[in-house]
């Protein structure tokens, strides 16, 4: 882990800058929302998520984001599209038993992906209530200002287990591997949060993010130095028992 810095007991440490996004709307005194809220708001949404069945590959693209979904979205597309030329805009373009062909593919594509989407649909992300999830982010933030960055790390990758769509999560665990020099995973979990719904409330944020990110690259951020304890100067100590190894010779 470049620059990393180790947490060091007894040695006075600054906390890290607080970014002005963190910790603004999120309090362990805070409602959490019952059990039966969340059922109540999932309820057309798993209705929406079902209807995506009824294009091959687009329950894999739309909710997990998998280029697989995509190809064959885009394949169901293209075969669906050569059908309807040749069936109703340009039916002199090919003899009737390459449209019945092309037609059969497209009946084939759609009810095999259809079968086997039904089968292995992806499930929800989970929800859970707040009540479960902010003693987490409590705790990363707390050791993320102690600089303590592994167990803020994990914290924070503990919380995204349990809830994958929290926005704050991931754009502390961004600016957290920005700090400790990690910035290509940095750049891919803001790449990760701005294509999620999660990172909608979060644009101005991850916009400052990724300019520090630019400005690290470059070398133009001023770092603090990091707090580490002093190595003996092998050489200065050599030299300076020198005298006394001679005279004990």
């Amino acid at each position: 882990m470049a620059n990393y810095e180790p947490p060091l007991a007894g040695l006075p440490r600054n906390p890290p800058p607080k970014p002005a996004w963190l910790g603004g709307s999120r309090s362990l005194s805070s409602p959490a929302r019952s059990d039966s809220d969340f059922r109540m708001a999932g309820c057309p949404m798993t209705a929406l998520r079902y209807l995506t069945l009824a294009w091959p590959g687009l329950p894999w693209v739309w909710l997990r984001g998998s280029r697989a979904g995509l190809v064959l979205a885009l394949a169901f597309a293209v075969s669906l599209d050569v059908g309807i030329v040749t069936t109703f805009i340009w039916p002199d373009l090919v003899e009737l038993p390459v449209t019945v062909a092309v037609w059969a593919g497209v009946a084939v594509i759609w009810l095999a992906s259809t079968v086997s989407a039904a089968a292995a649909f992806p499930p929800a992300l989970a929800r859970p209530a707040p009540a479960d999830v902010d003693p987490h982010f409590v705790k990363a933030r707390d050791a993320y200002l102690a600089r303590d960055w592994v167990a803020a790390e994990n914290r924070l990758r503990e919380l995204l287990k349990l809830s994958p769509t929290d926005g704050e999560a991931q754009l502390l665990l961004a600016t957290l591997l920005r700090r400790v020099g990690r910035l290509a995973e940095a750049r891919d979990a803001l790449d990760k949060l701005s294509s999620s719904d999660a990172g909608a409330r979060w644009l101005a944020a991850i916009a400052t993010e990724r300019q520090r990110i630019s400005n690290s690259r470059q070398g133009d951020e001023q770092t603090e130095e990091p707090v580490t304890l002093p190595l003996p100067d092998t050489v200065s100590a050599v030299s300076q028992h020198a005298p006394a190894r001679s005279a004990a010779a």
